[in-house]
């Protein structure tokens, strides 16, 4: 078995890059346990992500539009999961290690809480003095912590390397933190900075998408974009009478694809200008690697400039992000002024705790529609208990 282990993780060093993070060379479990006989440490933490509660929980939490908005729209789960599916590609392309990137991707969104980023700010401010809230920590927490599925350790004990990506996640709507026992002051991989870059990927272009289908963007706002007017007139004249839906999923589509190729050509002169020869050259540098050409930056910051305006600032969801800020405050104090009414398992993590980050871990862990139904209880006075 042990030799067919090295046999499998030989392979892999020979399909990655020098400066790829390489799984012989990981710093380890806090727990130390025996590895699997042919599967190697990264797709272990992967399949434990992925058979995980809080990565289950992830299918009703806000992307953008609320659950009960439509089931059209992306929820946590579909989003992470386009993620993942293009940080595999672009990973593959750069020869980086494409289990640690899938494990990375899918845990990134772990410490979401319910109403998308609207709940987080709502219990950041709650909790402002008693140590705030981060989702990037609160995902960290649950993968060390709060998933309690093993018998020989807490969380789900997942390498060095798939913790740091998820403390260091860092986009223009996730802020990384410094983390003692993570190299805070170390560079992250490739592979998280490839997470990174497809997390700003998916939300721009699926985001849209979702604008689009919902009629809060119409197509006519968009002629203002230099990028969605040169791909439309090129997929206008290649397909004379395509299907307006069709036509609109294909422009996506080619969003994705001429952004997804910008960047590999960049990163890959990037590499090759730095001469990186190991993953420890990538944590001395102190910027971003996986980038985008300026170009294509100059195309991109038009539209998520549009994006922040027409749909995340418009006024419906606006108000949906405001309506879900205060289920999660009221839910809160609700439970901070009466703790017998929280569930006996979080009463019972109060002690070791503390009352505030025990409801703050169990709100944090809600799905929208669970948020939802507990406020249904606790203030509609013809709700069932």
């Amino acid at each position: 078995m042990r030799k067919q282990k090295k046999i499998i993780e030989a392979k892999d060093i020979l399909l990655i890059a020098p400066y790829a993070a390489n799984v012989e060379h990981s710093r380890g479990r806090v727990h130390k346990e025996e590895e699997h006989p042919y599967r190697p440490a990264y797709q272990r933490d992967r399949d434990r992500i992925v058979h995980s509660a809080a990565f289950r929980r992830l299918e009703y939490k806000t992307q953008v539009f609320v659950n009960h908005e439509g089931d059209y729209y992306r929820t946590r789960l579909t989003h992470t999961i386009e993620v993942s599916q293009i940080a595999r590609t672009i990973a593959a392309c750069l020869k980086l290690n494409v289990d640690l990137t899938e494990a990375i991707a899918l845990a990134h969104d772990l410490g979401h809480t319910p109403f998308g980023h609207s709940g987080e700010e709502a219990l950041n401010e709650l909790m402002h003095k008693h140590g705030g809230f981060n989702h990037n920590l609160h995902g960290l927490r649950v993968v060390d912590y709060l998933e309690d599925r093993y018998p020989g350790f807490p969380g789900l004990n997942l390498t060095w390397e798939v913790r740091e990506g998820i403390v260091k996640h860092s986009t223009a709507f996730d802020l990384a933190v410094k983390c003692v026992g993570l190299a805070p002051n170390e560079s992250p991989t490739l592979e998280t900075q490839v997470v990174d870059i497809a997390d700003e990927i998916a939300y721009d272009n699926h985001d849209l998408d979702d604008g689009l289908a919902s009629g809060l963007i119409k197509e006519s706002d968009l002629e203002c974009l230099p990028i969605w007017n040169d791909l439309n007139r090129g997929i206008r004249r290649k397909y004379k009478s395509l299907d307006e839906n069709k036509r609109r999923y294909l422009i996506i589509r080619s969003l994705i694809d001429i952004q997804v190729t910008d960047l590999i050509q960049e990163t890959l002169r990037n590499i090759n200008r730095l001469k990186l020869k190991s993953c420890q050259d990538v944590k001395k540098i102190d910027k971003k690697i996986v980038v985008f050409s300026k170009d294509m930056l100059n195309l991109k910051l038009p539209l998520r400039a549009f994006l922040m305006e027409k749909l995340y600032h418009h006024y419906r969801v606006i108000r949906m992000s405001a309506k879900a800020k205060r289920f999660i405050q009221e839910l809160f104090r609700v439970y901070v002024a009466s703790p017998a009414q929280l569930p006996v398992n979080i009463q019972n993590n109060i002690p070791k705790d503390g009352l505030r980050r025990a409801i703050c871990d169990y709100i944090a862990g809600m799905t929208d529609r669970y948020a939802l139904d507990e406020y249904k209880k606790l203030f509609n006075p013809y709700e069932k208990v």
